[in-house]
């Protein structure tokens, strides 16, 4: 055997593998660069990059329309706030029934206050629809919304770093496949080199064969390794590319477009919460119109007349002063009236001092007692008054009468069931309730019984009057040239004329130098003692001259023959007034 022969399996074995490696570089290798450069030819990563953005633009775009809204919520708010506070600074603080408006346009305006009030309410109605129906719902969307964002971009990631790790292995074996390629080339040929080489030595041989044999066997499972990792890397980029990545895109798309829907679902909601109080609104405003129009001066005014009616008849003509009576007195001197005339003349002038030291009944405001049967209004207010104390105390009665309905129930349980409580123990505040009851119906009898006099005073003032009109029509005939009544069978002795002098209630201020004048008489129908201090006490039957007729007040000032002074109750006398006096 030649050594040609002995050698020639391995020089075999050497042109197979060398063909071999030619033949696998040629189909299968790739250099790592030309990978690299097809990664980043698909632009996945610059793709996913701006996705990335855009979903993060989209969300900011969702919390600045929340903000929008949040700062619309506050402006309604402080809008309807200020109008709550506008409503409460012009309504009127009602501390008694005397102060309730009864103008139609105070109740008019007090209306529209009403509806402004409930206008600000339907603004508040609005602000919180909006934050309910709208900015709640944006503020939970929006969290939703990054969570979700957050999930789907964290799925990419993990997509992109698997493939990135495949890819990585995939390199890796095939730089290890690379490698043994080069050190079984270097073993082939340093196997040729001493197989060729005379010089070498049998075992030399041997061991270079051996160690070509062994890098001809790492460089096929790394061939194998590297071909499997390829075909698991081509797999796993054609998934990530065509089913992941596609998958992820999708979820992101339909997130974005959820987010559009759920901002034109909340611009919706936005104008439907102002839009659904708008009914109301305009109902409001109907009710502003209405209040306009409820507005009646004539109610107006005769309310003005009904509050501030005294019951006072006006004021008569002033009477005529013949001060030539005097002439005819020294010309007559005969006549029956002379006499008295300047007898009553000279009593007068001594009872100037009295007349002017006395004090009016009615000229200071009452104090104490004197107010409760409000005797110092005017008699139209004095009704007023009083029918209003009986309408509270008929409230208060009805009160006690109702309370002590319920503790005689209450006791007639507790006798029925001892347990349930004492009888005894309501005996107390049912003997104080009746002591209640008795007290309200005397005070609503004793204000009852004021105000049939006072009505009774205004309907026999209306009479009084009528009858003077008559009596004066028939006194004209017997009224004599000398200023003195001709001899009747019913002839009454008029005083001389006095000098005239105003009076009013302000005659205890001011001093005149003459007595007031006689302007009519009066006949007693009933006795009256005269005790208080301004009264004039008169006998039944007993005649006086009238020089102030009554105000309506239920006074008259008369005066006796011998100049005396004083009030003295006009329901206890008969008047007749003169035809040329005051207040005729």
């Amino acid at each position: 055997m030649s050594l040609c022969e002995l050698f020639w399996p391995s020089v075999s074995l050497y042109v197979k593998y060398h063909s071999y490696l030619i033949h696998i570089r040629k189909l299968i290798f790739v250099k790592p660069s030309e990978i690299l450069s097809q990664k980043i030819s698909c632009n996945e990563e610059d793709q996913f990059d701006n996705l990335d953005k855009h979903t993060q633009w989209g969300i900011d775009f969702l919390e600045r329309y929340a903000k929008f809204v949040k700062e619309r919520i506050e402006i309604e708010q402080n809008y309807a706030k200020q109008l709550r506070n506008l409503v409460k600074k012009y309504c009127p603080k009602r501390s008694s029934k005397d102060e309730e408006p009864r103008f139609t346009s105070c109740l008019a305006f007090y209306n529209i206050l009403n509806e402004l009030n409930d206008y600000a309410g339907q603004r508040e109605v609005v602000a919180e629809e909006m934050g309910h129906r709208v900015y709640g719902e944006l503020m939970r969307y929006s969290h939703d919304l990054k969570t979700e964002r957050k999930m789907h971009l964290q799925e990419g990631r993990k997509a992109q770093q698997y493939l990135d790790m495949c890819w990585k292995q995939m390199d890796n074996s095939k730089k290890k496949f690379e490698r043994e390629c080069r050190e079984a080339e270097k073993a082939q040929q340093s196997y040729e080199r001493l197989d060729n080489d005379t010089n070498a030595t049998k075992a030399d041989v041997e061991k270079a064969k051996q160690q070509l044999n062994l890098r001809t066997h790492m460089a096929d499972e790394n061939k194998n390794e590297y071909a499997a990792q390829l075909q698991n890397f081509n797999g796993e980029q054609h998934k990530h590319y065509y089913i992941v990545i596609p998958q992820i895109y999708k979820h992101l798309q339909e997130m974005d477009e959820r987010r559009t829907i759920k901002l034109s679902e909340c611009y919706k909601g936005f104008a439907d919460s102002e839009r659904k109080v708008i009914p109301i609104i305009s109902k409001c405003l109907e009710g502003m119109i209405l209040a306009a129009k409820s507005v009646d001066e004539r109610r107006d005014s005769q309310i003005v007349i009904d509050s501030f009616k005294s019951g006072f008849e006006p004021p008569g003509d002033f009477p005529f002063e013949d001060y030539s009576q005097h002439i005819y007195r020294t010309v007559s001197d005969g006549t029956i009236s002379t006499p008295k005339q300047e007898g009553m003349k000279i009593d007068s002038k001594t009872t100037v001092g009295k007349a002017k030291g006395k004090l009016w009944l009615f000229g200071k405001k009452p104090k104490g007692p004197a107010l409760e049967d409000f005797s110092h209004l005017p008699p139209e207010q004095r009704r007023k008054k009083l029918q209003q104390r009986i309408d509270e105390l008929n409230r208060e009665l009805q009160k006690e009468t109702d309370q002590k309905d319920a503790l005689i129930k209450m006791k007639d349980v507790y006798e029925k069931n001892p347990q349930m409580g004492d009888p005894g123990s309501l005996q107390p505040k049912l003997a104080e309730t009746m002591s209640n009851m008795d007290r309200l119906r005397m005070e609503i009898h004793k204000n009852e019984a004021w105000l049939s006099e006072v009505e009774g005073k205004v309907a026999a003032r209306g009479d009084r009057r009528h009858s003077s009109d008559i009596n004066h029509l028939v006194t004209q005939g017997r009224e004599s040239p000398e200023g003195s009544y001709t001899d009747d069978a019913n002839q009454e002795v008029r005083g001389p004329p006095q000098q005239h002098a105003h009076h009013n209630e302000f005659d205890d201020e001011f001093e005149d130098d003459d007595p007031l004048p006689a302007i009519g008489h009066c006949k007693a129908i009933y006795p009256f003692d005269g005790h208080n201090e301004g009264t004039l006490a008169m006998k039944e039957g007993e005649v006086l001259y009238v020089i102030e007729e009554d105000k309506g007040d239920g006074w008259t000032r008369a005066r006796r023959q011998n100049g005396e002074e004083g009030y003295v109750p006009t329901s206890y006398i008969d008047v007749t007034l003169e035809k040329n006096s005051k207040g005729s």
